[in-house]
């Protein structure tokens, strides 16, 4: 970001600087999807200049809600990162901070959104009461914002609290329920940047994922349905989601495993742990749990025993730390002398 010579923000803040800023945003967010949280931390540093500018820049009052968004948004992403890299508590704090800056922007959007993955934090942790308590307050927030998304993003996400309930009915209703809302995503205003990365394939994996925690739950004859959504979507997923791509393997070998398929779960899940070695995430970790415990229960051959090994393994290795990566190619102007819809280059990370 450019500052004056003594390395003080600039006095005024225009439109192009916010923009800019907002790019910033969307390139780190762009590198979490694919790389995971241990490389996304570069937000740290685009948090200390949007909190300067709001603090010691004169920013018009057309723009001040914007610039807080923007903060709230980072917070946001951070709480994501932190998430995924298994930091319970700072992620919480993360996300009650974007919480409050969001709500004095007046931005009902993004509050959904952060209370849906306050919802994600604690469902993550088997803590169905209050992730669903964090949901129905987002699907609140959605309504009145008026985003048909942020409301099936959060019922969705609310199915899949109630299937880990074990609650089939409530479940399968709620599920219905937002896959009748996505059907009219065509009238859908254009997404906002942090709820854009929810598509049909999204909607196709969510199907899967409730489905599957109903055959954990419940009864495993929901794994036929569940393989089906599940490979379809990991068909349509691209190297721009490989975090959520490896999570969908996941659960599709879970799915074979639950079938008495070790084949077919050995096979998916060798090509799920070979990407999710390459992610800075701590969460496909936590997600083979399940496979796992399969694998040593009931499989007996070489190539199950194998892959159990292999999951063991990958889950004891530590998660790259973001302090050992490459000094960050980000570049963040608050007075770009270049096109400020420019967007910048995202960090380098360690391979």
């Amino acid at each position: 970001m450019t500052t004056t010579g003594k390395g003080e923000p600039p006095d005024h803040i225009e439109t192009a600087d916010v923009e800019c800023l907002e790019n910033a945003v969307d390139v780190l967010r762009a590198l979490d999807y694919r790389q995971g949280g241990a490389f996304s931390r570069d937000a740290v540093h685009v948090v200390k200049r949007v909190s300067l500018l709001l603090h010691w820049g004169a920013v018009p009052c057309a723009l001040r809600a914007r610039l807080l968004t923007v903060l709230a948004d980072l917070h946001n992403l951070l709480g994501w990162t932190e998430f995924d890299i298994g930091r319970r508590i700072p992620a919480r704090l993360r996300f009650d901070r974007a919480l409050a800056l969001a709500t004095e922007a007046g931005n009902d959007g993004l509050v959904a959104n952060i209370c849906y993955r306050l919802g994600r934090l604690e469902l993550h942790h088997d803590d169905v009461e209050a992730g669903l308590s964090h949901l129905r307050r987002g699907q609140a927030a959605a309504d009145r914002s008026g985003s048909g998304r942020a409301r099936a993003i959060l019922t969705v996400n609310e199915a899949w609290a109630l299937a880990k309930a074990g609650d089939e009915r409530a479940a399968l209703a709620c599920l219905s329920e937002a896959e009748s809302r996505f059907e009219r995503a065509d009238t859908w205003a254009a997404a906002r940047p942090w709820e854009a990365f929810f598509g049909t394939t999204d909607m196709e994996a969510m199907r899967g994922t409730v489905l599957t925690e109903l055959a954990r739950t419940v009864t495993s004859r929901h794994s036929d349905e569940a393989i089906a959504r599940l490979r379809d979507a990991t068909g349509h997923y691209g190297v721009e989601m490989s975090r959520s791509l490896a999570l969908t393997l996941i659960m599709l070998a879970q799915n074979h495993a639950l079938q008495g398929d070790f084949d077919e779960a050995v096979r998916i899940g060798t090509e799920a742990v070979d990407l999710a070695r390459g992610l800075g995430s701590a969460r496909t970790k936590d997600r083979l749990a399940p496979l796992a415990t399969l694998l040593r229960a009931h499989a007996t051959d070489p190539a199950s025993r194998d892959l159990l090994a292999r999951i063991d393994a990958y889950r004891a290795e530590p998660v790259p730390c973001p302090a050992n990566r490459r000094p960050s190619s980000t570049a963040v102007a608050a007075k770009p002398t270049h096109n400020p819809a420019q967007t910048p280059q995202p960090p380098q990370a360690n391979t």
